[in-house]
């Protein structure tokens, strides 16, 4: 690679990182506080705390890439339009592939690099999350909850014992379960138990509340009350995967017998072509982004930011794409749609690359947008109306 191009690369893949690596930082953030219930609830370690949330990372990677490259892309451009670098270069009569190449092979490394982590380490990544969260949540009752403490272990179902004692014995059991929308039960005892499979509480010596809709409360004492937790231990101590936790492999050859596979097929289909086709985004918004910013442009010509002109149809083609798949749960007919979008997005791209810029559709589109802008900001000042100069 030439030393024009090698800088080219440098400076787009600089500007790349400095936009992926705050937004990745932020987006990462959100995800990891809404899972911030896993310490709270189940009495798991910061450090528990902390590989789930190295294990939600890839999930985020791939989304955030293509616009981080847009971002890199436009504002690198732009910045060597400005500083006349983009002149120069073709003062000097240097080729067009000497601006395309570096770009075009840094996109085509991150395409790879979404490629894999979209489909060999998100999907260990996700059903190691599954795998902990349900371990954390498993035999709940008897080992986690902690002595003179309320703790939510479901929506709706509390739970407080005053002392535990060996062989999984439970002394001063309160239970509150509100799961049931048309009445409250409150569960007292002197003395409980969780049995060996998890399954059951079996409290001795207490009574139970019964409260209605309408205020109405009937008391009655029971000297041996088993309370089912089957649904608890079964939701919680196993891992339900899902289409989005499989391997490419598993996809692309799903098991007739798995019993997810069989009650939502659609899921499997859908999933599928959705990661054959992300990982073309980073080039297809490579090809936008040049499209629209990688030529030579004078200071004087009124235009909106290459940046936002970009980003637009970059949140555009992403919408899109991302409607497709979700049709192909229901409606396979959506699979060429799919298909269909990246490759007319890219060769409509090609065409306003190749062919001078009064005929390109990019700038048609970015001219568009300006306009758009430019009519928003002028009917803004004009309702503002003058300032006050002085009194009548």
């Amino acid at each position: 690679m030439k030393l024009l191009e090698t800088y080219i690369m440098r400076r787009v893949g600089q500007m790349f990182l400095v936009a992926l690596l705050p937004v990745l930082a932020i987006i990462w953030t959100t995800q990891v506080l809404q899972r911030i219930n896993l310490v709270t609830d189940s009495g798991q370690s910061i450090g528990s705390f902390a590989k789930l949330a190295t294990l939600i990372l890839p999930s985020i990677i791939p989304v955030v890439l293509p616009f981080a490259l847009v971002i890199g892309i436009t504002q690198t451009l732009t910045t060597m339009n400005n500083d006349s670098e983009l002149a120069v270069i073709d003062a000097a009569g240097a080729r067009r592939s000497t601006i395309l190449r570096p770009i075009l092979v840094l996109a085509a490394l991150i395409s790879a690099f979404s490629f894999l982590v979209d489909n060999v380490i998100e999907p260990k990544a996700k059903s190691g999350a599954r795998q902990m969260i349900a371990a954390a949540y498993a035999d709940l009752l008897s080992t986690v909850i902690e002595e003179k403490n309320f703790r939510r272990i479901d929506n709706g179902l509390y739970v407080q014992i005053s002392e535990r004692l060996s062989g999984r014995i439970l002394k001063g059991l309160f239970v509150v379960d509100e799961r049931d929308p048309a009445f409250e039960l409150i569960y007292y005892a002197r003395e409980g138990a969780v049995d060996a499979k998890g399954t059951s509480l079996i409290m001795h010596d207490g009574e139970v509340h019964r409260k209605t809709t309408t205020g109405d409360v009937s008391v009655i004492r029971f000297d041996s009350y088993s309370f089912d937790l089957s649904d608890l231990t079964q939701n919680r101590g196993q891992a339900s995967l899902r289409a989005s936790d499989r391997e490419l492999s598993f996809l692309l050859d799903p098991d007739k017998n798995d019993k997810d596979y069989i009650s939502r097929p659609g899921t499997y289909r859908a999933e599928l072509h959705r990661r054959l086709s992300d990982w073309l985004l980073p080039m297809v918004f490579a090809l936008v982004s040049l499209a629209i910013a990688g030529d030579a442009r004078s200071h004087r010509e009124a235009r909106l930011h290459p940046m936002v002109s970009a980003l637009v149809l970059a949140f555009t083609i992403r919408w899109a794409t991302f409607y497709a798949a979700n049709q192909i749960d229901t409606k396979p007919m959506f699979i060429g749609v799919l298909y269909a979008i990246p490759i007319a997005a890219s060769a409509l791209a090609v065409v306003s690359i190749v062919f001078p810029k009064r005929l390109s559709l990019a700038s048609f589109v970015s001219d568009r947008i300006a306009m758009v802008w430019r009519k928003l900001v002028k009917s803004r000042r004009g309702a503002a109306g003058p300032s006050a100069g002085g009194r009548a």
